[in-house]
């Protein structure tokens, strides 16, 4: 059964995050639609990583299994011929080689976080920054970001319905910097734990704030308690831009 490799972007403010749910509009359910309304089948969708409510992504890859050999093209302009009343879209998809799966043959999971950091409340994108009035200073952030890198026990960050099997995990990359009027966070590991980029991402905003420091983040990481984050950045900001394979 040939596998397809599918990129794709979508706005979350329509969805109740990415995994399908009776009766709850998915990213997910909007996907597996388009496939049965082009070849007729019911199947699962496979995705690198599960987005929640609101949590927009440009990166995404899922995979889909279809019982005929179609050009990769034509898979790519059907789907998209029946997700035009969603707010999904295909950008690229190819035949996946043997063995590969989107989520278990991923090593890399690339996220950013956008902070509209102005008086003025957006208006073009309302639902996809977190505005914040108050100027930050990005390169304290930034300066703070470096406790968070490497290997650590993340229960401080870590939501507490997340079914991870560890706290600890790698992270490769934090960085903050500023771009106009805007602030932006970005995070690169194998893994995350379920909401740990917003939940370090609104510890690092009271460090911009000048309500942290440096040390208390450090503090906070090696407190391993979920009492010592600080507020959790909401979902509107957050996107999931990539997603690394062995094979790139």
């Amino acid at each position: 059964m040939p596998r397809y490799r599918l990129l794709i972007e979508y706005d979350g403010r329509p969805y109740n995050g990415f995994q399908a749910q009776a009766d709850q509009p998915s990213v997910q359910g909007a996907l597996e639609a388009a496939v049965k309304a082009f070849s007729g089948q019911d199947i699962r969708v496979a995705a690198a990583g599960r987005t929640d409510t609101g949590v927009h992504a440009t990166g995404q890859v899922v995979h889909v299994d279809l019982e005929r050999d179609w050009p990769a093209q034509t898979v790519m302009n059907a789907l998209n011929a029946h997700l035009t009343r969603e707010a999904v879209s295909v950008l690229d998809a190819s035949a996946a080689p043997e063995g590969w799966h989107a989520r278990f043959s991923a090593n890399e999971r690339r996220y950013l976080y956008r902070i509209l950091n102005r008086r003025a409340p957006p208006a073009l994108d309302k639902g996809k920054v977190w505005h914040m009035k108050k100027e930050l200073d990005a390169d304290a952030m930034h300066a703070a970001a470096q406790a968070l890198v490497g290997l650590h026990d993340f229960t401080t960050f870590r939501d507490m319905h997340c079914q991870s099997k560890s706290p600890v995990k790698t992270l490769d990359v934090a960085r903050v910097l500023r771009a106009g009027d805007e602030v932006h966070l970005v995070f690169e590991a194998r893994s995350f734990l379920h909401r740990q980029v917003r939940s370090m991402t609104g510890t690092l905003v009271e460090v911009g704030a000048g309500r942290w420091t440096a040390d208390d983040v450090r503090a906070a990481l090696e407190a391993r308690d979920r009492k010592a984050c600080g507020p959790v950045a909401p979902a509107d900001g957050l996107y999931l831009t990539g997603v690394g394979y062995e094979d790139e």
